[in-house]
């Protein structure tokens, strides 16, 4: 079996979500999960990238203030957007909703934004993630069937492109696994610059 990569710490995962536990869990990664409690909904107005960096800084504090969270821990949290013509489409509320966000976005090209931050040992680094990816078109009844399948019910924007929702995507230009949920490209090297992994 794979040895995970050797750190004094294990990396706390301020984030309940399967996909990035399994994210960091494929980069053998050490961690612990302590998700964050902060609120999450959108505010009338807010851009997609202030939105982002608002809830991620309060997911930050968040982490930061549990009782079960080493002072000298190294702390990980993010959140993914799905973004067309400016509104920020979140989870569905049920299946009606995530029909409407399916609808939307059939036939046509959107934004995933994912912000993460890195902090610990009085470092801190955020960064925002933005990949394309275009849905091919999709009759009434595809989207009537996806999205009584439940898998797009807990997913941003309504679908998962690594389950059922991957016969949806035609494209996707930028960071695969940003669209999951977690960059593992760009959390690795904000990681290893700022010496929270061994190179």
């Amino acid at each position: 079996m794979p040895r995970p990569i050797a750190v004094d710490h294990p990396l706390v995962l301020g984030s309940g979500s399967p996909r990035r536990r399994e994210i960091l869990d494929a980069q053998r990664i050490p961690i612990v999960v302590r998700p964050s409690s902060a609120d999450e909904a959108t505010r009338a107005g807010e851009a997609a990238g202030a939105y982002l960096e608002r809830v991620v800084e309060a997911e930050l504090a968040a982490v930061r203030a549990r009782a079960d969270v080493r002072g000298d821990a190294w702390i990980l949290v993010a959140d993914t957007s799905v973004v067309i013509d400016g509104r920020i489409l979140g989870k569905p509320d049920g299946e009606g909703d995530a029909r409407s966000m399916l609808v939307l976005l059939a036939g046509r090209t959107h934004e995933v934004m994912t912000r993460f931050a890195v902090a610990g040992e009085g470092a801190l680094h955020a960064e925002t993630v933005a990949t394309r990816v275009t849905f091919r078109p999709l009759d009434d009844g595809e989207i009537d069937v996806y999205a009584a399948s439940g898998e797009g019910i807990d997913k941003a924007g309504g679908y998962a492109v690594q389950g059922l929702g991957a016969s949806l995507v035609a494209r996707i230009d930028g960071s695969y696994s940003s669209v999951v949920g977690l960059p593992a490209c760009e959390v690795i090297v904000a990681l290893r610059r700022l010496g929270a992994l061994p190179r």
